[in-house]
């Protein structure tokens, strides 16, 4: 097997486009965690403690949701 070969076999193939039409729910899962993540980082410094508690809870949420969703988008 030729190394240009060996590299193909190694790396899986794109994933079809139409994969962001039919994981919609997951895609906007991630767009709100992301969002949310930069929000907390730009304003970490004034939050109070509350504040903090609050966006660790939610951030602990968003991810959850996103794995529920990832593990049951692989499973469909």
């Amino acid at each position: 097997m030729s190394e240009s070969e060996d590299t193909i076999d190694r790396n899986p193939p794109h994933p079809p486009f139409a994969e962001r039409r039919e994981k919609l729910t997951l895609r906007e899962l991630l767009d709100e965690l992301i969002a949310y993540t930069r929000e907390v980082t730009r304003n970490a410094r004034q939050m109070s403690d509350r504040d903090v508690e609050y966006a660790h809870q939610r951030l602990e949420w968003l991810a959850d949701e996103v794995w529920r969703e990832a593990v049951e988008a692989g499973r469909r």
